[in-house]
């Protein structure tokens, strides 16, 4: 037994041996967390900066309303503040070319629609940015389906009925549209093009004003983002030809297609999606894509798009590039095919 147990001699010798490797191990741990303290608030991504998400649109839209709740939870999930600034004007290229110019480190980002991305390009000449190039494709927000109407002392009751006015009237239904280069305009453009009719285009500054003059009955009709017509639509006030999405709306559903009215390849939706600078890190955009796609899985979130006619869609930086790329060549050709100059 005495193997197992200190000489009484050698208890206070022990006791000191113990003390000074306690001190040591103490002292190692203190050391070590002054080394690993730093390089652990290194790796918290993005360093504690303060990102800007950039709207090119004014406040109140479906593209700020949406991207100031998803830029909220990405700040939470990345421990850092996002920012919104708004910065609007020339069909949202403005905001396009100062997100495309910033500092490719992730702490500045593009929250954004098709306009900018795949339309306003063709229309608008040289711009101080390329939509593609200039741009890493972060992920897709959602889509926004579009609903063909007419206000209800129109006598239009079908799409072929208001093709065949125009055909009998060539230039002399209107259109309106939230601004040229929009893709409520291309939408326009694109039935023109499909049936041979010939329509005036109405441009105003927003959706909001088109519709108010579509309702009024000062111009025939208007492709309309659902949220903002169907509450219309539904109350009597504006007449419903058409959806362009893929399906019939839930909402609508005894409102048929585009193309089930006989217009191909007339599956048009507006996209809400996020992109940074041209060669932001593919580490920084991957970390960016994950935490946007868990933003968007969120209960409120996903309220929140479902009050703005918003469908969720997330997916890959990938997806987002090969949605951008065929947009931009679909509108590229109606731009091209109909002589389409901005006004």
């Amino acid at each position: 037994m005495n193997d197992f147990l200190l000489p009484p001699a050698s208890e206070a010798a022990a006791c000191g041996i113990r003390r000074r490797r306690l001190i040591a191990s103490a002292g190692a741990l203190w050391l070590g967390s002054l080394a690993t303290g730093p390089a652990l608030a290194q790796s918290d991504w993005p360093g504690g900066k303060i990102i800007t998400w950039v709207v090119p649109y004014p406040p109140g839209g479906s593209t700020d309303v949406l991207g100031r709740n998803v830029a909220q939870r990405l700040g939470t999930a990345l421990g850092t503040n996002v920012i919104v600034d708004n910065k609007a004007g020339a069909t949202g290229t403005i905001g396009a070319a100062f997100v495309a110019k910033a500092a490719p480190d992730g702490t500045t980002l593009l929250g954004t629609s098709i306009g900018p991305q795949a339309i306003a390009p063709h229309l608008m000449g040289k711009l101080p940015y390329d939509p593609i190039a200039g741009f890493e494709p972060v992920v897709t927000i959602g889509t926004i389906p579009h609903i063909l109407v007419v206000g209800v002392s129109q006598p239009f009751q079908t799409v072929a009925d208001l093709v065949a006015a125009a055909k009998a009237q060539p230039g002399q239904l209107a259109f309106a549209s939230g601004g040229n280069g929009t893709i409520l305009q291309m939408q326009g453009e694109l039935l023109q093009q499909q049936t041979g009719a010939r329509f005036i285009h109405v441009p105003y500054k927003g959706d909001t004003p088109a519709l108010q003059d579509t309702l009024a009955g000062q111009v025939q009709f208007m492709f309309a983002p659902v949220a903002a017509a169907l509450p219309h639509v539904q109350a009597g006030k504006l007449r419903a030809l058409a959806v362009t999405s893929a399906a019939r709306l839930r909402a609508l559903p005894a409102v048929p297609t585009m193309g089930e009215v006989g217009m191909k390849d007339f599956v048009v939706e507006q996209w809400q999606a996020v992109f940074a600078p041209a060669k932001t890190p593919a580490a920084v955009v991957q970390r960016l894509n994950r935490e946007i796609n868990n933003a968007l899985k969120d209960p409120a979130v996903v309220a929140l798009a479902d009050k703005l006619g918003v469908t969720l869609v997330g997916g890959t930086p990938k997806q987002l590039g090969d949605l951008q790329r065929a947009d931009s060549a679909k509108w590229a050709k109606v731009i091209q095919d109909g002589n389409i100059k901005a006004e």
